[in-house]
């Protein structure tokens, strides 16, 4: 995974951060902790310019989040909660998982957008509870913009800063990234396997 973004970043430059991080809010597997440093490295390096790298990566990531509020605005919660009745086995959810999110989306909704842009896996999955509860467009566009403006920053900066070093660190993120990936397949496997309705 690792070789391929960098491949990807070094082809297509900007247009090649955006798409990245447009599938990263798509396809969590692709985490945005390999793509962002990376485009630091190569800002670090004269290739990308650092201001131009955070703005794109953000934009990409708030395009990709925009598809799973629009999911969610459109499945509705009513229709969601039918669907998880039907096949919550594989969704690993139940109509009440549902209205537990629901409940705690309501008291927390804003916060929960900003801060879980900054969290693996959930800050893919915070847009559609945003859509359910039909946040408006305004507000959930201003949270998920900070958010992902500055964990955008953030790793953009940490790639920057390893600059040199950054090869050394291909070694560990490489073998990581796949490991998260086993990680996300086989807790949902066991979620599967083990799911009970409630």
């Amino acid at each position: 995974m690792f070789d391929w973004v960098v491949s990807t970043i070094e082809g297509w430059g900007y247009l090649g951060v955006l798409m990245l991080m447009v599938a990263e809010n798509v396809f969590p597997p692709i985490p945005s902790e390999v793509i962002m440093p990376l485009a630091g490295f190569l800002a670090g390096s004269g290739r990308l310019s650092l201001t131009l790298t955070i703005v794109v990566g953000t934009i990409g990531s708030v395009l990709g989040t925009l598809m799973w509020y629009y999911i969610g605005l459109w499945f509705g919660e009513e229709r969601l909660k039918r669907f998880a009745a039907r096949h919550g086995r594989l969704l690993t959810l139940s109509p009440s998982d549902i209205d537990a999110a629901h409940e705690w989306f309501q008291r927390h909704g804003a916060m929960a957008v900003f801060f879980g842009r900054m969290i693996p896996a959930i800050r893919t999955l915070i847009s559609v509870p945003a859509g359910l509860a039909r946040m408006p467009m305004w507000k959930f566009l201003l949270y998920t913009v900070i958010g992902s403006a500055l964990w955008t920053g953030v790793l953009t900066f940490a790639g920057l800063m390893l600059h040199e070093n950054y090869a050394l660190v291909a070694d560990y993120v490489d073998p990581l990234s796949k490991l998260v990936v086993i990680a996300v397949v086989a807790i949902y496997l066991y979620r599967v396997v083990t799911w009970k309705p409630h």
